[in-house]
């Protein structure tokens, strides 16, 4: 397998909804349908998808999904904060504010509409390149 990530798919009840939230973070769907929708994310897509379970064969009653968290890198220490904002504006829940933390950098989580984290973070040792991607 190649290291390559394409497309982050999210489980969501309300597609519409879904859209318009990141809609307020200025992400715009490309293709929208009923039950699902994609985001461009500079070379990868994001995918809202109302039948996510049913389409990856598991029953979700009862079960408990795997805690992960969606990273999106700024170029600039306070851009932390600013979309973080941005992200309370929309709706999210903020679930820790921005910080310094301890590995030198600056980061902060919020949760969309549907519970999925997003950790937004300035990483000085994870410079972004001019078409925004970090290069390890």
């Amino acid at each position: 397998m190649e290291a390559r990530l394409t497309a982050v798919t999210l489980g969501v009840a309300d597609v519409p909804r879904a859209v318009a939230f990141y809609g307020a973070l200025g992400l715009t769907p490309k293709m929208q349908m009923e039950d699902v929708a994609f985001l461009p994310l500079n070379g990868a897509v994001l995918c809202l998808y109302r039948d996510l379970a049913l389409d990856a064969g598991v029953e979700m009653e009862g079960r408990k999904p795997g805690l992960c968290a969606i990273a999106h890198n700024v170029r600039e220490r306070l851009d932390v904060d600013t979309v973080l904002e941005d992200a309370r504006a929309a709706g999210a829940a903020i679930t820790r504010e921005a910080h310094d933390a301890d590995w030198g950098g600056r980061s902060g989580y919020f949760a969309d509409p549907d519970g999925h984290l997003w950790e937004v973070a300035w990483n000085p040792g994870w410079p972004l390149d001019e078409a925004g991607r970090v290069h390890l």
